[in-house]
């Protein structure tokens, strides 16, 4: 996880989603254990009872478990339970400013077809480091 944060949402929240990236990349599968609050917080540069407010979270909302004395491992069902949380925020929160700025830019359908295309072919190009 790396140290740079945004500062219009506090640094637990920020960590708190890192995590759910990563579940939902599959860099975190179901089962895998999260990395230790302290190797988090040594990492990150920050407070281990912040990245602890972070986990706690975490498994207020079912998607980690912790097993006393070994950790806090990703639950089974985590990545369809965030994934389609993720899907709603995306749609209810991400999609409307997207759509606004496409009408207010006055895109079209081809536009955005044609930039995906440019971009895929780009992304071949160089081995998908775009």
């Amino acid at each position: 996880m790396s140290r740079e944060w945004n500062d219009s949402q506090p640094i637990y929240r920020q960590i708190r989603d890192r995590v759910i990236a990563m579940i939902v990349d599959g860099s975190l599968a179901e089962g895998d254990a999260l990395p230790s609050v302290r190797a988090v917080a040594a990492e990150s540069q920050v407070n281990p009872l912040t990245v602890l407010k972070a986990y706690q979270q975490l498994a207020d909302e079912g998607i980690v478990e912790s097993r006393r004395g070994l950790g806090m491992f990703v639950n089974v069902g985590a990545r369809a339970l965030v994934t389609d949380g993720e899907r709603e925020r995306f749609l209810h929160v991400e999609w409307p400013k997207v759509r606004a700025t496409i009408e207010r830019l006055e895109l079209t359908i081809e536009d955005l077809f044609s930039e995906a295309k440019s971009t895929d072919k780009k992304r071949k190009k160089t081995g998908g480091n775009t």
